[in-house]
């Protein structure tokens, strides 16, 4: 059961990470807004690394950002934290397989594989959190400012990749703290097996036989 749980966890991080991955070059961030327009004729859209237009015939243009010094400090930020992500969840992939019990790869000793999962769950916990930060950072930014009644600029709606970018935070999350629980269960397991030590091959010692004998008997009035 313990070993189930362990693949089982894995791949919901492995799912998390390859979401994750999906959602930082997706175009989608963040999509111009129709509302209250009669007749649009371009969409913008963007994400963390360039700003989109696509006409009414399909076509589409993008252009990166020209510096980044001149960028907001929350999509800074936002880069920052999903590339940590990434990072962390492929240092959490590669110890998370070395530290699972069906896998042959690296170390044999159960307290040592112990660790590295347990290491690997703890990094896919704290990339999910890292990315779910960035995504849900931007999404109140483009939150506030589309109720912003003093909003000058072009006032966009949540995109595709955000709500990308929360499944796969959740994922990894969630596989990351059952891949932790698991290995902890097992540990609780061992320590109450080998509480308290049984041999079935242990013979009881012989119990001291006595014979109640006439003489050796001593009556209670003897005393009195």
């Amino acid at each position: 059961m313990t070993s189930t749980l362990e693949i089982v966890s894995f791949l919901l991080c492995l799912g998390g990470l390859a979401t994750i991955g999906a959602t930082l070059p997706n175009n989608y961030w963040r999509v111009s807004s129709i509302h209250g327009s009669v007749i649009t004729t371009t969409t913008l859209f963007e994400n963390l690394w360039e700003s989109c237009a696509k006409d009414s015939t399909g076509v589409s243009n993008c252009r990166e950002f020209d510096s980044l010094l001149a960028l907001p400090a929350y999509i800074q930020a936002c880069r920052a934290l999903m590339i940590a992500s990434i990072l962390l969840g492929f240092i959490a992939a590669v110890l998370s397989l070395l530290g699972l019990k069906c896998t042959k790869i690296g170390l044999s000793d159960e307290d040592g594989k112990m660790k590295f999962a347990v290491t690997g769950g703890f990094l896919f916990i704290l990339g999910g959190l890292c990315s779910m930060v960035a995504v849900s950072w931007y999404a109140a930014m483009i939150t506030a400012q589309f109720f912003d009644p003093l909003y000058a600029g072009t006032k966009y709606e949540l995109g595709d990749a955000l709500y990308l970018g929360w499944a796969g935070s959740v994922l990894c999350m969630l596989g990351g703290i059952l891949l932790t629980c698991s290995c902890k269960r097992k540990k609780n397991e061992d320590y109450s097996f080998n509480k308290y030590p049984y041999s079935s091959g242990q013979v009881a010692p012989p119990q001291d036989t006595y014979t109640k004998n006439s003489e050796t008997v001593i009556s209670n009035k003897e005393y009195v």
